[in-house]
């Protein structure tokens, strides 16, 4: 199977910094706000995102671990932080690739349960190939790509990547 790199770890770095100018430019006005990974790979997407943030601006980053079964979705859905935690808070629903849009839909489900102050999201390739009426409001790039090819993102070692297989 062949490899179509569509992003290469310095790319990467740059959507990561991008991401969090709009992030900071977004929640100006917000002391804290809450970046929610959906695991495993949108979560280590927020903690790079976090790092950015609080890099560029005053704003303190909380990071939130959510699970999203991903073959059956509508199963409960856990979070490493409670919903008291993120109570009126900007949050951020940050996955790694957006496809057909059903694991965010989900994720943004569970979390409408809590009034927040604001609430967004962003993915690092939004592949639109979307069946929920769902968007990123943040995103590395946009792909259009035929249902048969797949994204894949690497974040396992020092150089990220992303590519088409």
């Amino acid at each position: 199977m062949s490899r179509n790199i569509i992003l290469n770890h310095q790319e990467i770095e740059h959507k990561i910094t991008r991401i969090a100018y709009q992030i900071y430019e977004t929640f100006v006005d917000e002391k804290e706000i809450v970046l929610a990974g959906i695991a495993d790979n949108g979560y280590v997407f927020a903690k790079k995102i976090a790092v950015a943030v609080e890099q560029i601006s005053p704003i303190k980053v909380l990071l939130c671990e959510v699970t999203i079964n991903k073959q059956q979705p509508q199963l409960p859905i856990l979070t490493s932080m409670q919903p008291k935690e993120y109570k009126d808070k900007g949050l951020v629903l940050v996955d790694d690739v957006l496809n057909s849009g059903t694991t965010l839909v989900y994720g943004v489900r569970h979390f409408l349960d809590v009034p927040l102050s604001k609430f967004k999201t962003a993915v690092l390739v939004d592949r639109n190939h979307k069946k929920y009426p769902v968007k990123a409001d943040f995103k590395g790039i946009s792909l259009s790509t035929s249902l048969l090819e797949h994204v894949q993102v690497d974040f396992s070692g020092e150089e990220n990547s992303a590519w088409l297989s």
